[in-house]
């Protein structure tokens, strides 16, 4: 499986902070936004990812992540002229993803929750078709909403829907088997001039090949889209790694624990950030 964080757009909600600058670099606590969707698809042991990301912003992803090599994964890139919508991953990533199938997680998501690695090993185990997660929020107006029989099968799919038919959002987390490709370049494009992943999936749901997995309330989804967002994912990070002595996110220790480095190249990561809390833990783990 291979793993794509889609981190274009202009992230206009955040203007006047990302008239210059992509979200995902923006900090969330104590390091940069697109470390959290990248520390997802490590933790479904995904080693070949690509970030689509926008023409200004490329260098800068390239000078902060590189190839990957450091972490033992391989990142590549691709350029989102101009954002058409989430779908249009699969098309700007149909080189890339070849036969395989594929996660697609947008760049602004932060997931955290102890059953987090047993979910995503849930969605990854399934085979054929689409998988999509359902989170209760209390609005659910602004999000992409799915219905849920009491069977747990997918009834409906409604894009911030006025009249929403379940309080259970769609968060931007997404598996795919490999037909995704040919599916998104079969979407019409939406009123705003869009490929929508709502579309995707609902062609999924229409094939009887889209399958939703709850996620329950031990788990935090937080939208880091608004100011206000970035704001409590800032705090809700700082709380846990403080009061827990674990940090959220830490790239390198997940890597490190999943096998992808040895010990020694942990302790060398740790040590170009030994000036910094985020590399004293590092150098902890050893």
């Amino acid at each position: 499986m291979k793993g794509i964080i889609l981190a274009g757009g202009r992230g206009t909600r955040l203007y006047p902070m990302t008239k210059c600058i992509s979200k995902q670099l923006l900090p969330i606590y104590d390091k940069p936004l697109v470390y959290y969707p990248l520390s997802v698809l490590l933790l479904c042991g995904i080693r070949d990812i690509l970030i689509i990301t926008s023409p200004n912003d490329l260098e800068t992803y390239k000078e902060l992540l590189g190839s990957g090599n450091q972490i033992g994964v391989n990142i590549s890139y691709v350029v989102q002229t101009a954002p058409r919508g989430i779908a249009e991953a699969f098309v700007l990533g149909k080189e890339f993803i070849g036969n395989d199938s594929v996660t697609l997680i947008l760049g602004d998501n932060l997931f955290y929750g102890q059953g987090l690695s047993f979910v995503l090993e849930s969605a990854k185990s399934t085979c054929k078709g689409a998988t999509i997660f359902g989170y209760q929020v209390g609005e659910p107006r602004n999000f992409g909403v799915v219905e849920i029989s009491e069977m747990g099968d997918v009834i409906s799919l409604e894009e911030k829907p006025a009249l929403p038919k379940s309080k259970y959002a769609v968060p931007g987390l997404y598996f795919y088997d490999n037909d995704v490709v040919e599916i998104a370049k079969s979407v019409n494009v939406s009123k705003r001039n869009e490929l929508e992943i709502t579309s995707v999936n609902n062609i999924y749901l229409r094939m009887k090949r889209l399958n939703c997995i709850v996620m329950g309330r031990g788990m935090a989804w937080l939208d880091t889209g608004t100011p206000q967002g970035m704001l409590q994912a800032s705090q809700f990070v700082e709380t846990v790694q403080m009061r827990q002595g674990l940090y959220i996110a830490c790239i390198e220790e997940i890597a490190w624990r999943q096998g992808f480095i040895n010990g020694i190249q942990l302790e060398a990561l740790g040590r170009e950030l030994e000036m910094t809390d985020y590399g004293k833990y590092i150098l902890t783990l050893i």
